[in-house]
């Protein structure tokens, strides 16, 4: 199990030099991109000041606390997009077109290659942008941080990007077993934004179906204002890393039997 680990990260770590050396052959496209997440970014921070703007208090929940749900929402977001990001790719480009069957044919896992061949790190800037919010948002929240909160948020917010993983892999996975576009990314996509935003302010119902079905509220909601509010949803914040490992696992399960269904491009 170790030699297979190790042997994927260092396939994984090629792949990404080289990644970066494209990326910089081509400059203006790089810096084009790296603009265009500055300005999403920038843009969320505006929505979220102007919905203050109108409503000062969002049941009990002030401004700063509010961006640090939304900073610590950036990072592991940021980091699913930088690394996996190849899984928006499955229904289009492996199922539709048959690029599957060039992955199926190399001695690699077919999730492993996917996600390989959609790797843009340019994203990575949501890392950086989204620990600085958390600290601005932090302070102003009156959050005092040692190196022990630094580990545990690290924790959390490396399972709310494998919770992240797990979601958007089963989603993939359904290609197999439609005949074409499904839509289940896009509407999942719409769906992961509520994931910034206070868990208290949803209704039971929605609170339900974002901490099961679709457990959105792990990549941001829950852990996000554990680490702002000490002692608020702890048990479910705690819950981050049970979550992840039980999407992953489940997502796998997916693939399996959707790939034993794939019959390839040919008619």
């Amino acid at each position: 199990m170790w030699r297979s680990l190790a042997r994927y990260g260092r396939l994984y770590w090629e792949y990404l030099v080289q990644y970066a050396k494209v990326r910089w052959e081509y400059r203006g496209d790089l810096i084009v991109g790296l603009l265009s997440e500055v300005t999403y970014q920038a843009m969320s921070v505006v929505l979220i000041a102007v919905t203050f703007q109108l409503v000062p208090d969002l049941r009990g929940w002030t401004r700063a606390e509010v961006f640090f749900l939304y900073g610590y929402f950036l990072v592991p977001g940021a980091l699913f997009g930088a690394l996996a990001g190849g899984l928006w790719d499955v229904a289009d480009k492996y199922v539709i077109k048959g690029e599957m069957d060039r992955v199926l044919i190399r001695p690699a896992h077919p999730v492993f290659q996917v996600i390989l061949e959609g790797v843009e790190l340019e994203s990575l800037l949501g890392v950086v942008t989204g620990l600085a919010i958390m600290a601005w948002a932090g302070e102003r929240a009156g959050v005092a941080w040692d190196w022990v909160d630094w580990l545990v948020a690290a924790g959390l917010i490396l399972s709310s990007a494998a919770v992240y993983l797990g979601i958007y892999m089963a989603l993939a996975a359904t290609a197999f077993f439609a005949d074409g576009r499904t839509g289940l990314m896009a509407l999942a996509w719409n769906l992961n934004q509520y994931g910034q935003y206070p868990p208290s302010i949803f209704s039971r119902w929605l609170r339900w179906l974002l901490s099961t079905a679709l457990p959105f509220l792990f990549v941001g909601a829950y852990p996000g204002a554990y680490l702002v509010r000490r002692g608020e949803w702890g048990l479910f914040a705690w819950l981050t890393p049970v979550v992840a490992a039980a999407s992953v696992a489940f997502a796998f399960w997916v693939w399996r039997r959707g790939l034993r269904r794939y019959t390839g491009a040919g008619s």
